[in-house]
């Protein structure tokens, strides 16, 4: 049962009158600050790696596969401690802080694909750990019926931050040819900030110390049939899903967008994900969490058509921006609102721990099958066939997938 307390100041709807914690508000700024920092990368990291160090698909799909899927190796060990410690918030500021030395150590990797590799794991184990705690946090920090709502405010403030970071990175590369360095060491300062604020303003949901939280217990949470479900579900999406920097690989491609205007593209579906997250949030409370859930994948699924489509020019960037953003809308914060009340309070970490770890290996593999895939096949084959196999994998699971 949410219990509120005098640190958690309620912001109250117009009409609705439920809670949105004060501690929601706060992790949400959080959020967006460390955004800034990490969008700033993740917008042109393709292009660093792909058109800047002449990097192959296969070896970006490696790359990008080990920037999602390192997380797997720590996300439950961390969400397992943070339960047993009942010390969320240390957790996650442990995360935070990884990722904002790793920020430095991107200007000094080079061009050696082994030194990026261990700076950007280093990164990726950061977001592992601070992940599902922070969910956690949102999560105790919320009524059960406004889940949907809390996650959507939460994901909307980050949001703002995805939307920031590529044009901060835009100005910076603008302003100095060739800035990445430039880039990375702004990044640091915004990822630092980020910290900062978790650990002025940012309350801990703390209980009794359990002693019996261990990784059995984690994993044991697998024998409850809707919680496995979930779980089966969003691994299977996972794996036929196109990794985001793929998805702009591709547009810059078909439009032969100028490298100085890459690090827009997240800006499109960043918009559309602010504009969509709060009150899909809203909606998902009423009409179901898992329903909207599986709409968001097919709205992805009208993205990759139009990447193999007639579509061109403006229409094919809209269209595919339009419905990446809608599918995040719908998916990343809705997901775990859908999770959370299968999952017990004194395990709420670990079980979000476990399912963004299905999620995270399931990302890993798809990045890497799919940059295997454009380098043998080339491009065009390798969109349609991750476009057939993810239409299949949808279908199903609209299907039997039924939660």
């Amino acid at each position: 049962m949410y219990i509120a307390s005098a640190r958690d100041t309620e912001f109250r709807g117009n009409s609705s009158g439920r809670i949105v914690s004060a501690n929601v508000i706060a992790l949400g700024a959080v959020s967006l600050v460390t955004d800034v920092s990490s969008e700033m990368v993740t917008a042109i990291l393709p292009l660093y790696l792909v058109l800047g160090l002449g990097f192959s698909p296969l070896q970006f799909g490696i790359l990008d596969g080990l920037y999602s899927g390192v997380t797997a190796f720590v996300r439950v060990i961390g969400g397992t401690f943070a339960d047993r410690w009942q010390r969320r918030k240390l957790m996650a500021g442990i995360g935070y802080g990884i990722s904002a030395v790793a920020k430095l150590g991107l200007m000094s990797a080079g061009s050696s694909a082994s030194t990026l590799g261990v700076v950007l794991a280093a990164d990726r184990t950061g977001k592992g750990l601070r992940t599902a705690p922070r969910d956690a946090l949102i999560s105790l920090s919320s009524t059960p019926d406004t889940l949907g709502r809390a996650f959507g405010v939460h994901r909307a403030m980050d949001t703002i931050g995805a939307l920031l970071g590529p044009l901060v990175a835009f100005v910076l590369l603008w302003t100095v040819a060739g800035g990445y360095d430039v880039v990375f060491f702004v990044s640091f300062c915004f990822a630092v900030l980020g910290v900062l604020l978790l650990v002025l303003f940012v309350h801990d949901h703390s209980g009794p110390v359990r002693q019996r939280v261990s990784l059995r217990a984690a994993f044991g949470l697998l024998r409850d049939n809707d919680f496995r479900r979930v779980c089966g579900w969003t691994v299977v999406l996972g794996l036929v899903t196109v990794g985001d920097s793929f998805v702009y690989l591709l547009l810059q491609s078909r439009l032969d967008i100028e490298p100085a205007y890459f690090a827009m593209l997240p800006l499109g579906t960043a918009a559309v994900y602010l504009t969509l997250a709060v009150p899909v949030g809203w909606i998902a409370d009423r009409v179901g969490r898992w329903r909207m859930f599986l709409i968001g994948h097919v709205l992805l699924l009208g993205a990759y058509v139009a990447l193999v489509g007639a579509a061109d020019g403006i229409a094919l960037l809209c269209l595919t921006l339009l419905a990446h953003g809608a599918f995040y809308a719908c998916t990343d914060g809705v997901l775990m609102a859908a999770a959370s009340p299968l999952v017990p309070a004194e395990l709420r970490t670990s079980g979000m721990a476990l399912l963004q770890t299905g999620q995270a290996v399931a990302k890993m593999f798809s990045a890497v099958l799919f940059g295997l895939a454009w380098t043998v096949w080339g491009m065009q084959a390798a969109v349609i066939t991750a476009t057939v196999a993810f239409g299949a994998v949808v279908a199903l699971a609209c299907v039997r997938g039924k939660t």
